[in-house]
């Protein structure tokens, strides 16, 4: 039985309140431990230890310095790996085989990435003249932005965290991180780290607990976090922009997403339907760039669908350790019964159920976990609620087009612009359809191909701001300008 502590000022602490809550097993429903739910007094004690670090010795450290640490950090990530792999998997129950080329990987190598962004970030300087002759100069000096309050998402636990802690502290702020309810481990785990590699106490601080009436209510209004950070559904992100509001605190929201695919018929057929699985079905749907809507040209649609078919049903159901398993199950019990009502609700409004559409019999020692089908639809009209909602779960729609000004009609028709893909070998039109997207990114002829110096954030409902690069660190620091009369 293992029991998830909170991590604050450099040790693990019970909440005083005594409340807890079960962390179950995503695979059997099986009880893997317990994880203490914080109150207001927890989540001040990370507060306060978090502000009294940001003026203590975590300020006085050079950026080389504080460079090394995190290096380090980023080496002992990579030192514990199969700790941190048992605890993403036992939390999530992915395949071990994603989570040891995704998750721990690109968790670690966030710290290192954003190290190596902050020595080479630019700032600004110019020379003004004056009315006496003499000038004047301008230089931007950056300083950390405070204590950073980190909302982290279930889907990739570790590595979407590290994506925002990793540039906080490169920065110079201190955190406070309220990790899912759904996968505590890792981000738990990461404090044990934190104080093998010296970070001193108070820089990294962990709270766990709920959204709203919890930790994450109790962390978002305190009027000591200097801004926050979150990734999840958009409903969430609205209610944190407004808690922001009092004491205009900054924010950056990577919320939900709708997002399209466009199939040419003068694609690469197979490329195509390789990446646009991959899309739709990796991590069993459960990917903020996940692909729901898939539009195909006319010519190419029975063949596509035909392909999909068959790929999916390739798939193979597994625990996260089966070798031969690449579809694990859905988060939690309370999640798939959201897919599943979606999977009804399309069946309800038309729909063309493909393949999948149900629960698999998983046998008697699986039975209980959070088990859904990779599903695929056709035949649903434009309006269909499966088409405008987002579902977040292994299934995707897909829909004929005639012309491509119909497709990029179809494809900006939703309230959320995170993420598109364009499969076509027709370089001009590539990058035409690409700049007539309403999404933060467009892939062409790729998927999840992610260069961490460039830009990533979405548009309308899908966020606001932007991370990765020198883009996420404009959100971690503030800009002065110090002007110096000559």
């Amino acid at each position: 039985m293992k029991e998830f502590k909170h991590f604050i000022n450099g040790q693990y602490v019970s909440s005083a309140s005594g409340k807890t809550f079960d962390n179950r097993s995503p695979v059997d429903n099986s009880l893997i431990g317990t994880i203490h739910e914080a109150g207001r007094e927890e989540v001040d004690a990370a507060v306060q230890a978090a502000k009294a670090a940001l003026k203590g010795p975590w300020s006085k450290l050079t950026q080389v310095e504080r460079t090394q640490l995190l290096n380090k950090v980023a080496e002992r990530i990579n030192a514990r790996f199969d700790e941190f792999l048992e605890a993403e998997c036992l939390d999530t129950g992915k395949p071990r085989s994603m989570a040891a080329q995704i998750d721990i990987p690109r968790g670690a190598a966030n710290f290192k990435a954003f190290t190596e962004t902050v020595a080479n970030l630019p700032t600004e300087g110019f020379r003004m003249d004056t009315p006496d002759g003499k000038g004047a100069m301008n230089f931007g000096h950056r300083t950390p932005k405070g204590v950073i309050a980190v909302i982290a998402p279930w889907n990739l636990p570790l590595l979407l965290m590290t994506w925002k802690v990793g540039p906080a502290l490169a920065c110079g702020n201190t955190v406070v991180v309220k990790p899912s309810e759904e996968t505590p481990m890792t981000t738990t785990l990461l404090g044990e780290v934190m104080n093998e590699c010296g970070v001193p106490p108070g820089v990294f601080n962990v709270v766990h607990g709920f959204g709203p009436d919890s930790a994450g209510e109790f962390l978002t209004t305190h009027p000591d976090v200097n801004a926050i950070t979150f990734t999840g559904e958009t409903r969430t992100g609205e209610a944190i922009m407004k808690a922001a509001a009092v004491g205009l605190r900054n924010i950056s929201l990577e919320c939900g997403g709708k997002n399209p695919a466009l199939v040419f018929a003068d694609c690469d057929l197979e490329k195509a339907v390789e990446g646009t699985m991959r899309s739709a079905f990796v991590n069993c749907g459960q990917v903020c760039l996940g692909t729901e809507r898939v539009y195909v040209e006319r010519p190419i649609f029975a063949q596509f669908v035909a392909r999909m078919k068959e790929e999916v049903a390739k798939l193979k159901l597994g625990r996260p350790e089966d070798s031969e398993a690449n579809f694990g199950p859905l988060v939690s019990l309370e999640h798939r019964a959201k897919v599943k009502y979606y999977y009804d609700l399309a069946v309800e409004e038309g729909a063309t159920v493909e393949i999948g559409g149900g629960i698999p019999d998983m046998g008697e020692a699986l039975n209980a976990g959070a088990w859904i089908e990779p599903t695929i639809w056709t035949g649903l009209a434009d309006d269909a609620r499966v088409i405008r909602e987002e579902i977040f779960g292994p299934c995707c729609h897909i829909r004929p087009f005639d012309d491509e000004e119909e497709v990029i009609a179809l494809a900006n028709d939703t309230d959320y612009g995170l993420a598109a893909a364009i499969w076509t070998e027709n370089t001009s039109r590539a990058i035409r359809v690409a700049e007539h997207m309403e999404a933060g990114i467009v892939w062409v002829n790729s998927w999840f191909l992610r260069d961490l110096r460039t830009s990533f954030g979405g548009a309308k409902q899908s966020g606001i701001g932007r991370e990765g690069g020198i883009h996420g660190m404009e959100f971690y620091t503030e800009m002065k300008n110090i002007c110096i009369k000559l």
